[in-house]
């Protein structure tokens, strides 16, 4: 076995795990009497998502609306998404966290919790949404319909989330509520239209990347 899988075995057992069969890259546990799966590659691979759209919404980041240049597009939902894809909602929605939670403390440390809290919605309810119907309809049809109700459901959680949160930065609500469908609504629609093409065009190819390098 290789040193990392004894590596990885020795902490099950100190976080008090009794492993009970060890096969190629993925452990069985027993907690309190229940069997769990410990499928390394898989969180092997969460991490390589996550740290991509931590790279992705660092390096790249522009305005979509030159009325709004706070608005800013940055490319991290599209690994978010084929997490999703690959692994679940539930995988998809923890790469949220992780990547929300960088830029909270990076690039829109000004934003503070708020900032965090309306990048988990609206990422979290766009990759939410398209993992749960594509993990359905696993088709190129599902994966398109899984896209669009995903980018509806965002665009329109929006409108209430910044309604709600805008105001809490110094902005009058009735400016946050003429600025809707001027820069927000706007934005949030060429922002998943970019989203959703560049995932459709990348999410098998590195899924084939994934294979040849055994992640």
């Amino acid at each position: 076995m290789p040193v990392s899988q004894w590596q990885y075995v020795n902490k099950v057992y100190k976080n008090r795990l009794k492993p009970l069969e060890i096969y190629p890259g993925v452990f069985f546990a027993m907690r309190g009497g229940v069997i769990m799966k410990l499928d390394v590659n898989k969180m092997v691979k969460i991490a390589v998502l996550a740290a991509l759209g931590i790279v992705l919404m660092l390096a790249l980041r522009f305005p979509l609306i030159p009325s709004a240049p706070h608005l800013e597009y940055d490319p991290a939902d599209i690994p978010i998404l084929i997490g999703g894809f690959m692994f679940g909602p539930v995988a998809g929605l923890v790469i949220t966290v992780i990547v929300s939670f960088i830029q909270a403390v990076t690039v829109s440390a000004q934003s503070g919790w708020i900032g965090f809290v309306m990048h988990i919605i609206a990422s979290g309810t766009l990759v939410l949404v398209a993992s749960l119907i594509y993990k359905k309809v696993r088709t190129l049809k599902g994966a398109i319909i899984s896209l669009v109700a995903g980018s509806l459901a965002m665009i329109l959680i929006m409108i209430p989330a910044n309604l709600y949160f805008a105001p809490k930065f110094g902005i009058p609500y009735e400016v946050v509520k003429a600025g809707l469908t001027v820069s927000v609504i706007p934005f949030n629609i060429i922002k998943t239209v970019l989203t959703s093409v560049l995932t459709m065009l990348i999410y098998k190819p590195l899924g084939r990347a994934f294979k040849r390098i055994n992640l």
